[in-house]
């Protein structure tokens, strides 16, 4: 008669895959989980007495999140985060000098104009990075995710808006580590 030797344990290789599929989920759900319980601790002021609701609203929050955007192997890269936070503010404060500098004039010259651009990173967290990030830089809007495209509304289409989008894609892609495809 055969006998299995692991006695209520998991094979190898079965052991192996799960503790590699658990240290894939439990970085992303601490990272989240503590990015939950901080913006519920700004929401309730730091008072203790809204933890109770707050921790079932963490809870919820959790799993909603890990279904709508499930956890995708990425490589942080702190150099890249540093250079995406310099981008932003120079390109935030740079483009609110430019719609102010358009707003003031006697006589707006604007040129509103919806575009599709293809893009060049790969699906999911990373393309809603994409379209949340330009959506803070003065003069654009996206408008939608459709397929390889972003829709996005320019306040006047002689801005460069598709360089502006490739330069935020490049920045992104060092950041969270990840190719670039031909667009």
């Amino acid at each position: 008669a055969l006998h299995s030797r692991s006695h209520g344990r998991l094979p190898r290789t079965m052991d192996s895959a799960l503790h590699t599929a658990l240290n894939h989920l439990a970085k992303p759900l601490l990272l989240r989980a503590g990015l939950f319980v901080a913006l519920w601790w700004i929401l309730a002021e730091g008072s203790f007495l809204a933890w109770g609701v707050g921790l079932a609203s963490i809870v919820l929050a959790l799993a909603a999140s890990l279904i709508l955007l499930p956890p995708a192997p990425s490589q942080l890269s702190l150099p890249g985060a540093a250079s995406f936070l310099g981008f932003f503010l120079l390109q935030s404060f740079s483009g609110g000098v430019q719609v102010a500098r358009m707003a003031l004039r006697p006589r707006p010259d604007l040129r509103p104009v919806v575009i599709d651009i293809p893009l060049r990173l790969p699906e999911g967290g990373a393309r809603l990075l994409l379209a949340a990030t330009l959506n803070l830089l003065p003069g654009t809007l996206s408008a939608g995710l459709e397929g390889g495209h972003l829709r996005m509304h320019v306040l006047d289409q002689r801005f460069p808006v598709e360089a502006e989008v490739r330069a935020v894609e490049t920045r992104i892609a060092r950041l969270l580590g990840l190719p670039l495809e031909a667009a």
